[in-house]
């Protein structure tokens, strides 16, 4: 078995969209569908999608839920920290060792926890 997709509930999908497609511009995460109250990107092997939630309440974050995306090395996960951050992201921890893995954490604009790790 493995993990096939991450979905992330917004409140504002114009803005979350602009967040990811900065957050991945450059990377090889591609937007593969834009349509109604989905937006979802791919990259090798996995899928990560924004959604407004299907039962029209307000979409929350969950406490202790976050998503991990491996970028495979340490400068990277400096990078994308940065630019997360450049782009409205908020610090939830600095890039570092942890669990004896460099990672950095960050939520996005509508607060959903977020690993980057190599």
């Amino acid at each position: 078995m493995k993990m096939n997709y991450v979905v992330f509930g917004t409140n504002d999908m114009e803005k979350s969209v602009q967040f990811y497609d900065a957050l991945f511009e450059g990377d090889e995460i591609n937007k593969v569908h834009a349509q109604g109250r989905m937006t979802l990107w791919a990259g090798q092997g996995f899928m990560f999608a924004v959604a407004e939630p299907f039962d029209g309440e307000e979409a929350t974050f969950g406490n202790g839920t976050m998503v991990g995306f491996n970028l495979g090395s340490s400068s990277e996960v400096e990078r994308l920290y940065r630019k997360a951050l450049e782009i409205g992201g908020i610090n939830e921890g600095k890039p570092g060792i942890r669990s004896g893995r460099f990672s950095a954490y960050v939520r996005d604009l509508d607060k959903n926890k977020i690993c980057l790790f190599e």
